[in-house]
């Protein structure tokens, strides 16, 4: 695959990095980019020389969530879930879409059987989340800043739903029904943070952080990353995220008979309000 959304390279003896490359869209994700880090993932998985990932991105912010100007079909790309049918008419299609681009692709991540640190900067928000929730550890600058304002749409948040997983569900509620920031240093205070530190330091932080994990056997660290994520599914992690998949489609199914549309038009316009702090 040729690579025109990310880059790779390996920094670190053991380490593989994968960056996203689309500073001048503040990283915004379309379909290229998201199969393009698909395949950069499995393809340093599958590498015996690999044991340990970082996924960075170029720019000022991380990600600044789904490009919505983005007109392709997944047809155009390379599905890697069963579904099929993306472009069938009314919300059959959309769900397909959302089951295979979203939801099915953060599951692949998610048990991807080595380590992967994620390394955050500025803005991440939105679909920006998935890009980091999935993944094992998060190192963040101190000028990081994560947000979910999706529900300004009519929808319950962002595909992969692990909001009240990743912050207890008071603080959960509180992003999701306001719309508004978390720092860095309140999402290190509730768990979803490993590390804060300055942008200064984030790069050298993050890749030493990823060396050291790199010296352990591999065989220990996907035995402990198997232990971590099942005592997840115990709890109800996975079940739980496929249950908010469905409320997703009812709030598309909901808008597309409401607005003609799968999204609420004036949401667009409420997260562009607030973000210029119009209130």
């Amino acid at each position: 695959m040729d690579y025109t959304r990310i880059a790779c390279d390996r920094p670190r003896d053991g380490v593989a990095r994968i960056t996203l490359a689309r500073p001048d869209k503040a990283n915004a994700q379309d379909k290229a980019m998201l199969y393009q880090l698909d395949h950069a993932l499995a393809q340093a998985a599958r590498d015996d020389a690999v044991r340990c990932i970082v996924l960075a991105a170029e720019g000022e912010h991380f990600s600044s969530g789904h490009d919505l100007r983005e007109d392709t079909s997944l047809s155009d790309h390379h599905p890697v879930t069963l579904w099929s049918g993306f472009d069938d008419a009314g919300q059959a299609g959309q769900m397909a879409s959302e089951h295979e681009m979203y939801l099915g692709l953060c599951r692949r991540w998610r048990d991807l059987p080595k380590p992967v640190v994620v390394q955050v900067q500025g803005k991440c928000m939105a679909g920006g989340l998935m890009l980091v929730w999935p993944f094992d550890i998060v190192i963040a600058s101190d000028d990081a800043r994560f947000s979910d304002p999706t529900v300004a749409f009519g929808v319950n948040g962002v595909e992969y739903f692990a909001h009240v997983w990743e912050l207890g569900h008071r603080k959960a509620r509180e992003l999701l029904f306001v719309g508004g920031e978390m720092t860095a240093e309140e999402c290190r205070q509730l768990g979803m943070v490993n590390h804060v530190v300055p942008r200064a330091r984030l790069e050298d932080f993050t890749l030493d952080m990823a060396a050291r994990i790199a010296r352990r056997p591999l065989i220990g660290l996907r035995l402990a990353k198997l232990a971590c994520n099942q005592s997840l599914d115990a709890q109800g992690y996975s079940t739980a995220l496929q249950a908010a998949m469905g409320w997703q489609q009812v709030g598309h199914a909901n808008a597309r008979l409401v607005h003609g549309m799968p999204v609420d038009p004036s949401g667009a316009e409420t997260i562009r309000r607030e973000a210029k702090g119009e209130g």
